[in-house]
């Protein structure tokens, strides 16, 4: 049993398969085992964690410092206000509303004061401009019932007030204002479409097998409800350092990882799980990158998918990534839809899984090479090579005759002259033909 084990392991290391017992193990066990000598140990260096680009939920982990033109934010205070955090809006909320309250209750106590009603409010046939009102509370009271038109009909603003009137005019109209923009803030904010991409789901870990004797490199993607993803496209970057050859050196070059942009794959009808590949081709960053070298690479991909909601029709967008760690060589996903009575069920416990399938070490430069090798071979052996026997060769045979005597030449020249302007295979032709291996 153990000697089949072993051939069996040696067979899949002939034709560059990695087995089932290899692949279980992990990571840094597969790795190059440390070389004991008498003397020291050396061993690989261990990869160091490295930091994410783009996190698993879709956060980019890049932050701006040392912004010096600050004032630009304030140019589009709109979407300044709905980029900030909860608590953040809450507060400035609260603080607008009370901030504008406190502004004009400050005005209406100030024309009360002005016109001298806080000290004739008593008096009988006075008329103030606004009646009841006698301290800087009760006119903060009236500018929270003028805004918010709630009306209790205690505090009442006079027809002998000019000055009044306008106040209140410019109040109405800057309350609405404030209203407006306070109360879109809120609702644009709740109603954000980076909420729906939290349905939307992508595998833990994206994997490198053989689809159709080509190398694939392939993640799942999912939605969990039932509202659909309209126009749903999806694209995908590699993240990595890049040296060129003038010696720059880039941290964190993009380039793009064609999922069927050419074909129109990377179009997506999202109703249920979808396993996006990308074939490993010429085009391809991974073409070659083989198993050992991957192990060794540092790298990142950024899936995007893209989409409107249906419901509000409001562009939606859900990233995530992989480190290099997280790239799996040779499985695949584990299947999750099942037909039942009248539908198709989708079973969300096995969306991450992943089962193990022979899949070749080598890059798929190297795959490529040898199916092509597998392919000519056939042909090649269509090729008898007894069909060179039977090739004439006029200086071959003329080698083997050997040289004719004076008499054989003239009587070769008298009775075959005309032979002589025939060569190679054309004078063979012309020679009479056997019957039973008899001449004529």
């Amino acid at each position: 049993m153990a000697l089949d084990s072993q051939v069996l392991m040696d067979h899949n290391m002939e034709i560059g398969v990695t087995s089932a017992q290899v692949k279980k193990l992990p990571k840094h066990l597969r790795e190059a085992q440390i070389s004991t000598e008498r003397t020291h140990l050396i061993s690989d260096p261990v990869k160091k964690p490295r930091q994410r680009y783009v996190q698993k939920d879709g956060k980019c982990n890049v932050h701006h410092g040392n912004v010096q033109e600050t004032y630009r934010y304030f140019s589009d205070l709109f979407t300044t206000l709905v980029d900030l955090r909860w608590r953040l809006s809450f507060f400035i909320f609260t603080l607008v509303y009370v901030v504008n309250w406190l502004f004009f209750g400050f005005l209406w106590w100030l024309i009360a004061l002005i016109r001298g009603d806080l000290v004739h409010a008593d008096e009988e046939g006075w008329t103030p401009c606004v009646e009841n009102l006698n301290s800087f509370v009760s006119a903060f009271l009236f500018s929270i019932e003028t805004e918010t038109t709630i009306g209790y009909g205690y505090r009442v603003i006079t027809e002998k007030c000019p000055e009044g009137i306008i106040l209140l005019l410019v109040q109405a109209i800057l309350g609405s204002i404030v209203n407006a923009m306070m109360v879109g803030c809120m609702f644009v904010k709740i109603s954000q479409p980076k909420n729906r991409a939290e349905t939307l789901m992508f595998s833990h870990n994206a994997v490198i097998s053989v689809r159709d004797n080509k190398m694939c490199l392939m993640f799942r993607v999912g939605d969990l409800r039932n509202s659909h993803i309209v126009e749903a496209s999806i694209r995908a970057k590699l993240i990595r350092s890049q040296q060129t050859k003038e010696g720059e050196f880039i941290p964190l070059n993009q380039t793009d990882i064609n999922i069927g942009f050419d074909t129109g794959d990377d179009r997506l009808f999202l109703v249920s799980p979808l396993i996006i590949s990308h074939e490993i081709n010429e085009k391809s960053p991974f073409w070659e990158m083989s198993l050992t070298q991957m192990e060794k690479e540092e790298f990142e991909i950024v899936v995007i998918l893209e989409g409107m909601v249906e419901a509000t029709g409001m562009t939606c967008q859900a990233r995530s990534s992989y480190l290099d760690t997280e790239v799996l060589w040779g499985y695949r996903f584990t299947p999750v839809l099942s037909l039942e009575k009248g539908f198709y069920e989708v079973d969300y416990n096995n969306f991450h899984d992943v089962y193990e399938t022979n899949t070749p070490t080598c890059s798929a430069k190297e795959l490529a090479a040898k199916l092509r090798e597998e392919a000519l071979l056939p042909q090649l052996s269509l090729l008898s090579p007894e069909l060179k026997m039977h090739t004439f060769d006029p200086i071959n045979r003329l080698s083997k005759q050997g040289p004719l005597s004076p008499e054989e030449d003239t009587e070769e020249r008298d009775s075959g002259g005309d032979r002589g302007e025939t060569n190679g295979p054309a004078a063979a032709l012309e020679e009479p033909p056997l019957a039973d291996g008899l001449p004529e």
